[in-house]
């Protein structure tokens, strides 16, 4: 990461028992500028190591003099999410990126329709701000389960009234994705937030229906999974660097003094890519096609095999 801005942790917020909001004011000076959408990477320092996480910033992007993400604890993860959750206090000192916008709103559409899944709510609060500041239409649709994954529901309940549309999964309630694509007027654009099942359908639908790419906006940020340990080789040093199950490759090549362009860290962005030479790759990433992944991979998901290194092209 190559700027980072150092922040104290300003407050603390239970959304919900699984997901925390922390504010974040500078140490010194001004915390830059954003437009909605953008997200900060998140250092955490675990033991020896420092993993690097993308949120999203749920705030005003009006409002730059603090900001603040919002992080659910998932048990199953590499321990970033448990680092958040159970070892930053309030007065505590973090380092952050600064912000950056992978998934900006469109000035080319019309109406703006909406669509989360649990966390993936969290651009949208910045969306809803900016678009009712510029006076623009646009509906959101909140799939969530009751009481576990509703961040922010009452708060958008009151601001938004009959704009927004929410489906507890707990309840039964269910997101009709093809009801609700068909019923769209001309030249709405679809932004979509949450778990890759969502993403996924949504993407089909609109497909199967005709909406043309440049109308679908999607995200999906997400922490590296753990996998098996592996080893990688750089063809231009011959130096051997050993991943762990519970890193990323992109992770050990920041931490063995490798810089690696990266903005996402979820295998969307594209910034990371990087060709190898020889070597099982298992690809993860959201951005390469079936053709570009017999020579490049994401370093920020993909992971190499374990009967011999994998070779990158470095």
């Amino acid at each position: 990461m190559s700027q980072t801005i150092k922040v104290r942790v300003a407050a603390l917020r239970e959304l919900t028992p699984v997901i925390r909001e922390f504010s974040l004011e500078p140490l010194q000076g001004e915390l830059p500028g954003f437009s909605a959408g953008s997200h900060v990477v998140v250092q955490m320092p675990a033991g020896e190591r420092t993993l690097r996480n993308a949120y999203s910033l749920p705030c005003d992007p009006a409002d730059n003099h603090c900001y603040r993400i919002a992080v659910r604890l998932q048990p199953e993860s590499r321990g970033g999410s448990r680092f958040m959750h159970e070892q930053v206090k309030v007065g505590d000192e973090l380092r952050i990126s600064t912000p950056h916008n992978l998934f900006p709103i469109s000035s080319q559409a019309r109406h703006h329709l909406l669509v989360a899944g649990g966390i993936g709510i969290t651009p949208f609060i910045g969306y809803i701000a900016e678009l009712r500041a510029r006076g623009e239409t646009f509906e959101l649709h909140y799939a969530f389960r009751g009481g576990l994954t509703d961040a922010y529901l009452a708060e958008l309940r009151e601001r938004l009234g009959e704009r927004l549309k929410s489906y507890d999964s707990l309840a039964g309630e269910r997101l009709d994705l093809a009801v609700l694509l068909q019923g769209q007027p001309i030249g709405t654009h679809l932004y979509a937030c949450g778990p890759e099942n969502l993403l996924v359908a949504l993407r089909e639908q609109a497909c199967a229906l005709g909406w043309p790419d440049s109308r679908v906006h999607w995200e999906a940020f997400a922490a590296p999974e753990p996998g098996l340990p592996f080893v990688v080789e750089l063809a231009n040093s011959g130096q051997r660097i050993e991943v762990p199950a519970d890193l990323s490759l992109l992770e050990a090549l920041e931490a063995a003094g490798i810089e690696i362009p990266n903005l996402c860290r979820g295998g969307v962005c594209g910034q990371c890519e990087t060709r190898y030479l020889a070597g099982e790759v298992e690809h993860r990433d959201h951005f390469l096609g079936q053709d570009e992944r017999s020579s490049l991979l994401m370093p920020c998901v993909s992971r190499g095999g374990c009967d011999r290194p994998l070779l990158l092209d470095l």
